[in-house]
């Protein structure tokens, strides 16, 4: 996770030490745990914002193919650190998101980063993973509310409820929990917390003519 704002590569090294041993994502291992029941194997996996690889190194040790992409070259360095069996399946491209377009892929993977977007960039890159992503696939991440304390500075753009059932409409929401709550980042700066924590599946397309039906 990037605060907004720029980092310096040493505040990047630090940041990835402090964290290369963190578990991974909730909302990922939720999205890796649905594959699985589906039987899906061999998936193409997007890891916006990679960073040190936390989410990525469960996402190949899956079996599946990532393609991680970050703008500092510090996190190129923290992948190459992977095991040489898990890089097989691996792809690092350094990358502003805000000029990013996802390729075809089954899992948009963006923790914690796409706040760190201004308002249209977000907009722009949002509408790219609905593209991006196989009838089937999933969105996994994370968008900030409107009490959060970045939120509230107006450093970074913000979801209330009204917003996200917009941005989340034609997808499943398969995993929605709103966090509220004040910790110490791993930069050591209190902060109060507003996050929705999201999975979201790409629904199949309907074959022409199938109509929508309600259940009795």
């Amino acid at each position: 996770m990037a605060a907004p704002g720029s980092t310096s590569g040493r505040d990047w090294q630090e940041y990835y030490r402090r964290t290369r041993d963190r578990p991974p994502r909730a909302t990922t291992v939720f999205a890796l745990e649905a594959f699985a029941r589906e039987g899906r194997q061999a998936l193409h996996c997007v890891d916006l914002g990679c960073g040190g690889g936390r989410d990525a190194r469960i996402l190949l040790a899956a079996g599946h193919r990532v393609l991680a992409v970050d703008r500092s070259a510090e996190a190129e360095a923290a992948l190459a650190a992977l095991p040489v069996a898990l890089r097989r399946r691996l792809a690092f491209r350094r990358a502003d998101l805000a000029d990013f377009t996802p390729p075809p892929c089954d899992l948009v993977n963006a923790s914690f980063v796409l706040f760190t977007l201004d308002a249209v960039a977000f907009a722009r890159l949002w509408a790219r993973i609905r593209v991006a992503l196989r009838p089937g696939g999933r969105f996994a991440g994370h968008l900030l509310g409107p009490a959060d304390d970045w939120a509230r500075a107006g450093r970074c753009p913000w979801v209330d409820r009204a917003v996200l059932e917009r941005l989340v409409a034609g997808y499943a929401v398969e995993y929605l929990d709103e966090e509220r709550c004040r910790s110490v980042t791993p930069r050591g700066l209190r902060k109060r917390w507003h996050v929705w924590h999201l999975v979201l599946r790409r629904e199949p397309a309907r074959p022409p003519g199938e109509a929508l039906t309600s259940p009795d």
